[in-house]
């Protein structure tokens, strides 16, 4: 009887003891969240005008996140949201325009929005991240082609001891067809271009 109660407690022990290193080996294989600093996140457009040039223009309010394994280069979970109210164009009536319900309508859809929950890696430091890009109502397929610029200690700021903030760098590029969201002004008479080419660069901090 008492071989069989400290029989009974080993394999008690020995199951707790499994559970809590798989739960460990779950804990560290969970990638790290990273919030996009606003302060330095930028995501510009560019759109061709009656063939002359590429109109260049930014949204000013943006916020993101996503999660990022720096060993394995598991990229999942990316979230941004656009302020379409935000544009500018360095050009005051240009940007009322861009609010109207010509093209943004930002008075019925405040918020442009870019998921995707999963990315592959295609080099040592690029990722393709395809994921949906939801847009005056209407969500479609968009791919970005995203470099990790840099990771590390940040060199400005800090925290309540010192502590320096570790910040992620990245640029990512994409492509998507405004008609494909039913803004479709001056697409036929050839005024405004129907592909918008997208810009973005940003700092992240892990969390």
């Amino acid at each position: 009887m008492v071989r069989n109660a400290h029989q009974g407690w080993f394999w008690r022990w020995l199951g707790v003891a499994v559970l809590a290193l798989a739960t460990g080996r779950l804990a560290l294989a969970e990638p790290a969240r990273y919030a996009i600093d606003p302060e330095h996140f930028s995501v510009g457009f560019l759109v061709d005008h009656v063939g002359y040039a590429r109109t260049l223009g930014v949204f000013r309010k943006v916020e993101g996140v996503y999660r990022f394994d720096e060993a394995t280069g598991e990229l999942r979970d990316v979230q941004v949201v656009i302020d379409t109210a935000s544009v500018f164009s360095n050009h005051d009536k240009r940007d009322e325009h861009l609010r109207g319900a010509d093209f943004l309508n930002s008075a019925e859809f405040p918020k442009m929005t870019f998921t995707a929950t999963v990315a592959r890696r295609t080099g040592d430091r690029t990722f393709e991240v395809a994921g949906d890009l939801t847009l005056l109502g209407k969500t479609r397929p968009v791919t970005l082609q995203a470099t990790w610029n840099k990771s590390g200690p940040y060199p400005f700021g800090g925290g309540l001891f010192g502590e320096k903030p570790y910040v992620m760098g990245v640029s990512a590029r994409g492509s998507f067809k405004r008609s494909e969201f039913g803004m479709t002004y001056g697409v036929a008479k050839g005024w405004v271009g129907d592909e918008v080419e997208l810009i973005l660069e940003l700092e992240a901090r892990r969390q």
